[in-house]
């Protein structure tokens, strides 16, 4: 009876250094992240201490074409358009002048793929989402996003009213889009959702009548319905379904430039500019209904 006591009280002490040892462990790699907060924290957001890819030029990339209202005439460097205006901005708050900010070309999905990458970060609209945050950063949200269904005025949806009125629709959006996974996700339509490999070749297919209707993000569902296919039109926003959608500049993992952009950010949004650029380019005039649940 003794010895099996002694040898409970051996266990026991036993487990309470483990679980000692643990603690202690614990509280090292708490200390370490602390340490590592810190140095990020601290870290400069000089000009000279930046950390970006070629020294002396802020290398940004983004789609090719490009659009509006995201940036005029197919070109970047305009300084037009909500995205390129945007980034001179932020350029100026890092201390880039104009000339020093240098435009580069990648694919939609080209950019989300795992690995480094050869720009210090990417505009197109990228939706912040956990999946793609496995693999990229992103900065804090610069836009919340509606999105939109765009139809023919004879198309079958073109009254619709609810997401119950698309769930027997053709639908389509771009590929690798959060338009597309609000198709898939929330309208879950009863027939699969048409795939383009891009906004243009989606516009085309409802040109063509191959879809009874496109999901965009509102900014762009207005451009398409102004520009591209004028006889089409907005049927309604979509209503937003859990946390509402942000756009992000992305990063490759763990950059440490994100801390620098999200503060230049920060200042552009405190002086009013974020909320002129959105006013300006991406105010959606105020009459479009949003679709019930």
């Amino acid at each position: 009876m003794t010895r099996t006591r002694s040898w409970r009280l051996l266990a026991a002490l036993l487990a309470l250094t483990l679980v000692g040892a643990a603690c202690s462990s614990d509280s090292d790699d708490g200390g370490d992240e602390s340490s590592s907060e810190t140095t990020a924290a601290e870290a400069s957001c000089d000009t000279a201490d930046l950390p970006v890819k070629e020294d002396g030029q802020l290398t940004v990339a983004t789609g090719d074409p490009v659009f509006p209202p995201w940036m005029e005439n197919d070109d970047p460097t305009s300084n037009e358009g909500f995205e390129s205006e945007l980034v001179y901005l932020l350029a100026e708050q890092l201390g880039f002048a104009e000339d020093e900010v240098v435009w580069t070309a990648t694919g939609f999905d080209e950019a989300i793929a795992p690995g480094s990458k050869d720009f210090d970060f990417n505009i197109q609209q990228y939706g912040i989402t956990a999946e793609r945050e496995e693999v990229v950063d992103f900065s804090d949200g610069y836009y919340t996003v509606q999105q939109a269904i765009v139809a023919a005025p004879d198309s079958d949806i073109a009254s619709a009213e609810s997401l119950a009125d698309l769930e027997d629709a053709k639908l389509g959006a771009a590929v690798g889009t959060t338009s597309l996974d609000y198709i898939d996700e929330v309208i879950a339509p009863s027939e699969e959702a048409a795939v383009f490999d891009d906004t243009a070749a989606a516009s085309s297919a409802l040109a063509a009548g191959q879809v009874d209707g496109l999901v965009y993000d509102l900014p762009t569902a207005f451009y398409i319905t102004a520009a591209e296919i004028p006889e089409a039109s907005i049927v309604g926003i979509l209503p937003v379904v859990g946390e509402a959608e942000e756009l992000g500049m992305l990063f490759e993992a763990d950059s440490p430039l994100v801390p620098c952009v999200n503060e230049a950010l920060a200042a552009v949004d405190e002086s009013g500019d974020l909320a002129a650029l959105q006013e300006e380019w991406l105010a959606n005039g105020g009459e479009t209904p949003t679709l019930s649940e």
